[in-house]
């Protein structure tokens, strides 16, 4: 029996934090009712897959990279270098690698692209789920250090409230220096 694992990140299109990527290795059987890309279910809902995905899965794996790598080597490289990372922490290691939107191209582990996979593959919507909530935790705790920016209401991303805050006390340490705006009011 392959061992395949599912990948997918969460965080890309913010302007503030780190991008997450999670890999998830399900069991042949699993019971994770209303999985779903992370994008579509509530935050409650979220963090009770979570804890079933944790619960049920054989491995999980999660890649971080930092708002200031991202600013080095680019959203879309810091992308995938968190994606391989979390893939590295598998255990075991997949036969194979389902990773939602483009392959990897430089990856010791098989792997295909799957266009909207966090729509249409439970293993990819798992690590959906994974990435999104460890990322939305990690913004509430940016929270409770940049109080100002209400970090724990937008997790980083364009809002409303996100650009006013970010016009009145200007970027963070954990801003995204090459995004515009942000860019725009260094």
């Amino acid at each position: 029996m392959k061992i395949i694992a599912g990948v997918d990140e969460a965080g890309r299109g913010a302007l503030a934090g780190p991008v997450v990527a999670a890999a998830v290795i399900l069991p042949d059987k699993y019971d994770l009712v209303g999985l779903n890309d992370s994008k579509k279910v509530s935050p409650l809902k979220r963090e009770r897959l979570f804890g079933q995905i944790s619960n049920q899965a054989i491995s999980i794996g999660v890649g971080i990279v930092s708002s200031d790598e991202i600013d080095q080597i680019n959203i879309l490289e810091s992308t995938f270098k968190a994606m391989k990372m979390s893939l590295g922490k598998l255990n075991p290691v997949p036969d194979e690698a389902l990773i939602d939107g483009f392959p990897l191209k430089t990856q010791i582990i098989p792997n295909r692209g799957i266009i909207r996979g966090d729509e249409t593959i439970d293993v990819i919507k798992a690590a959906s789920i994974i990435a999104k909530v460890t990322r939305d935790k990690i913004m509430v705790e940016y929270d409770l250090q940049y109080p100002s920016y209400g970090f724990k209401n937008h997790k980083g991303y364009g809002t409303k409230e996100h650009m006013e805050m970010l016009q009145l006390y200007k970027p963070c340490d954990i801003h995204r220096k090459t995004f515009k705006p942000v860019s725009g009011l260094l």
